[in-house]
């Protein structure tokens, strides 16, 4: 599994949203959240991001079909390669969880999620 490390852990960390990519094999399937929400969990050693997950249907019926997963964050206050900007796409395996300890965490934590978004790391790369 992969980490978040280095710049792509400065962007999360001063990122206001995260946009989540997941594909039916049709088309991609595009949601978002706070980024704060998943900073409220923190990044567990093995790379794994947990992120409440209210409806994400469609999300968690792609996913049960194809676990691949990308989360696309950006912040203008980290310096990116070529002036102020940097951008992260992180490529992982997801699953939508309503059951369990990272969903009984979600719940917990925010009264309108179903389960928690589970995704374990398995790649980060720069954009911008």
């Amino acid at each position: 599994m992969g980490k978040l490390e280095g710049v792509c852990r400065e962007v999360l960390d001063k990122a206001e949203w995260v946009a989540i990519v997941t594909s039916s094999g049709d088309s991609p399937h595009l949601v978002g959240t706070w980024a704060e929400y998943i900073r409220s969990f923190g990044i567990k050693d093995d790379g794994t991001l947990i992120i409440p997950a209210g409806y994400y249907h469609t999300t968690e019926e792609n996913l049960k079909k194809d676990k691949n997963i990308q989360l696309l964050m950006a912040s203008k206050v980290v310096q990116g390669t070529y002036g102020p900007g940097q951008g992260c796409i992180v490529y992982g395996q997801g699953e939508v969880q309503t059951k369990g300890e990272f969903a009984q965490l979600a719940k917990e934590k925010f009264s309108w999620a179903r389960g928690a978004l589970v995704v374990k790391i398995k790649e980060c790369k720069t954009q911008l």
